[in-house]
């Protein structure tokens, strides 16, 4: 008691504190006042006289989650100690070491280090094994990525110590970083398919990333581009406004974008187009999956409802709730949602949900797999009620998520339990990784160009990859392996490719196995006609 009464008093001054504030406010309910007072009264005699030790950060963390997730699928509470993490997704940057990497067998291995950061200047190559951080054992110990980021990011200035495996070195190398800021990119690669058509691919819409995108756009006119992909596929969204800029560069005169509807009319917003922009003509394809979601959404949209371009893939993932982040008194976030999301048509873009059983909402993509979704548009069902007219009378629905123009099924002609086994166990990064170290000055001498029209995935590369498949507990089948082949040396040398050239060496090889890209190669006539019925 003489160490457990201080702590109460202190607790106990606190409460009466933030009581007070409360119950000063004149605005605040009776029932909302009667609650504080409940809640801080348990949270004290939890703390008095409950029989085991408990940490009361803890319980008031997880009794907030609890307490939201009666809310809405959406509206979260980020602890301080995690706010810097999400956060990071967001901005332009972040303060590390600087490197791509990879957990392979319970290892971490660099995949490159990021051009012009302090690892690259501190001589960190791909195919390093980092074995330890600051003398502290990193290998083989169960680490997990959120582990690397804590012991690898960090205060710029401040300095790390990596105990490095090399190939062909018999020690282990020690390499000291100094920690910088690290830019980081939301425009993961762009670049000319053809002569006339440009792709560019956004990961997440943060901080930086409409200004990466007319440095892109700007780049790929400079090379004759005529038609464009934007590739939204598998990007969750973020920033609403980035997207709807980027909506504007491909919207004329004065289109509503997307409007806002929440509680009265506070929250209510409408976005129209206003600039010009610097791609109001031409041909225009938007890649979308079950993974788009959000502002890519919005974006999705905006552009199907004005009839702008044509859209390809299969349904977005119909997240349409706004969140606003409010910063607490302690340095943590509360994400609230305060309105939907609406397309300039008026289709809600958030899909049905119970807020008591968030579970199936959490599992609706699992759901929507098992029903055929993913593999037939006549799976999919929409009810005339959620009938909508594009701006030239197209008929699109609501309900939740976007329906592209264009369905594409999954392709799983491809996929075997054997190739499975090999990406799960990440054996085919860690094969390329050996490959690209072994033959290094090889590669090195060859450009993208080069490489992209005359590098081949040989069949003895494949056999040398079955063999370490072997050693790691992957046994051949010889029948799958037949089935899976062509597409395993397409991404044998688009990792390859990754290791030389980052996301340039990667996304132009990989997406030949990509049916949804493929597919919208086949679409620009369609998205022609849009384009000149304008």
């Amino acid at each position: 008691m003489q160490v457990k009464l201080p702590i109460f008093l202190a607790l106990a001054l606190v409460c009466g504190v933030f009581l007070g504030a409360v119950l000063s406010n004149n605005n605040m309910q009776g029932d909302i006042k009667g609650n504080y007072l409940r809640y801080m009264e348990i949270l004290a005699l939890v703390d008095k006289d409950y029989v085991d030790s408990v940490n009361i950060d803890e319980l008031v963390d997880y009794s907030i989650d609890k307490m939201l997730e009666k809310l809405d699928p959406h509206t979260s509470y980020i602890p301080k100690r995690d706010l810097e993490m999400a956060m990071s997704q967001l901005e332009g940057n972040f303060e590390g070491i600087g490197i791509e990497f990879n957990i392979i067998k319970d290892t971490i291995y660099v995949v490159a280090p990021i051009s012009g950061g302090p690892s690259e200047q501190a001589g960190l190559q791909a195919g390093d094994k980092i074995v330890k951080v600051d003398e502290e054992l990193v290998a083989g110990v169960g680490i997990t990525t959120s582990d690397v980021f804590k012991k690898l990011r960090g205060k710029k200035g401040t300095t790390v110590k990596l105990d490095i495996r090399r190939k062909n070195q018999k020690n282990l190398v020690a390499v000291e970083i100094i920690r910088d800021k690290i830019p980081t990119y939301s425009i993961d690669v762009f670049y000319m398919v053809d002569k006339e058509t440009g792709y560019i691919k956004i990961s997440r819409f943060a901080e930086n990333t409409f200004e990466e995108f007319k440095s892109a756009l700007a780049k790929l006119k400079s090379k004759g581009m005529k038609q464009l992909i934007l590739d939204l596929k598998d990007n969750p969204g973020g920033y609403m406004d980035k997207a709807t800029d980027i909506a504007d560069q491909f919207l004329s005169g004065n289109k509503l974008i997307v409007f806002t509807d929440g509680k009265g009319s506070r929250y209510d917003q409408k976005v129209e187009s206003e600039m010009n922009g610097d791609f109001e003509r031409g041909a225009l394809i938007i890649l979308v999956n079950e993974g788009s979601a959000s502002a890519s959404e919005i974006l999705a949209g905006a552009i199907q409802d004005n009839d702008r371009g044509l859209l390809v893939g299969r349904k977005t993932f119909g997240k349409g709730l706004v969140q606003r982040p409010i910063p607490l008194s302690d340095e943590s976030q509360l994400r609230l949602t305060i309105s939907r999301y609406f397309t300039p048509s008026g289709r809600s873009i958030q899909k049905p949900y119970d807020k008591d059983n968030l579970d199936k909402y959490n599992s609706d993509l699992l759901n929507r797999y098992k029903k055929g979704e993913f593999f037939s548009a006549d799976s999919i069902k929409f009810a005339d009620s959620l009938k909508y007219k594009t701006t030239r009378g197209r008929t699109v629905y609501g309900g939740g998520g976007i329906m592209p123009d264009v369905f594409v099924p999954r392709d799983t002609t491809v996929l075997t339990d054997y190739l499975l086994d090999l990406f799960n166990k990440n054996l085919i990064r860690e094969f390329t990784l050996e490959y690209f170290t072994n033959n290094k000055a090889i590669l090195k001498a060859m450009s993208l160009d080069d490489f992209k029209s005359n590098f081949k995935v040989t069949d003895v590369m494949l056999k040398d990859l079955v063999q370490l498949g072997e050693k790691s507990g992957v046994r051949y089948n010889a029948l799958q392996f037949h089935k899976s082949k062509e597409f395993l040396r397409t991404n044998v040398k688009a990792y390859i490719g990754r290791s030389m050239f980052g996301n340039e060496g990667f996304y132009p090889v990989v997406n030949l196995t990509d049916e949804i890209y493929m597919a919208a190669l086949q679409q620009f006539a369609k998205a022609k006609a849009l384009d000149k019925s304008k």
